[in-house]
């Protein structure tokens, strides 16, 4: 490959998931006969209730604890944590919508070209590891983005980030600015 030819990557979040709590105990057993799309995992004690717009799937705990997935953007996670939220409003249960965090957020992208998986993991070693046993990718981690990557011989990259202590900012937020 030459170097003067730039070449775009398509890096494409494929997951958010995000945590938000209720303020109030659920009852689980209500949710799963009165709710729509509800799983209820009653040897686990949590139900799954899913979201067809936006396309997500919530577990939700009697604590009031509720975590979503499958969202493909942050605004979309928090979109569809606020429509769940209202749902269970709708089932006669006290939500206050509080607490919400993205934790992890999952991309993927396609190199245009193939990796040696064993010369990568020579040249990156403190930072790379590859056990071709176990695991066909080598395994990245960039403690300071506090992300993984898994890379693959075929040049196919997955992206986890973690977030810690992250939330959202409101427009209320950036309206107001420094007072």
């Amino acid at each position: 490959m030459d170097a003067d030819s730039d070449v775009a990557l398509d890096i494409l979040i494929t997951n958010v998931v995000c945590v938000f709590r209720t303020r109030c105990h659920l009852n689980l057993r209500k949710i799963a006969l009165e709710g729509a799309n509800v799983i209820y995992k009653r040897d686990v004690g949590k139900v799954l209730m899913k979201l067809r717009k936006p396309r997500i799937t919530a577990t939700i705990w009697s604590s009031g604890k509720i975590i979503c997935t499958g969202a493909t953007s942050e605004e979309e996670a928090k979109f569809g944590a606020r429509r769940l939220a209202r749902s269970l409003q709708k089932l006669g249960f006290q939500v206050i919508f509080t607490d919400f965090k993205v934790v992890n957020v999952l991309a993927v992208c396609n190199m245009p070209f193939e990796i040696r998986l064993p010369e990568f993991t020579k040249n990156n070693r403190p930072h790379a590891s590859y056990e071709p046993e176990l695991h066909p990718a080598v395994c990245y981690r960039i403690k300071s983005l506090r992300a993984t990557l898994q890379i693959f011989s075929t040049g196919s990259i997955t992206v986890t980030v973690l977030k810690r202590k992250y939330t959202l900012p409101t427009p209320l937020d950036s309206e107001q600015g420094p007072t």
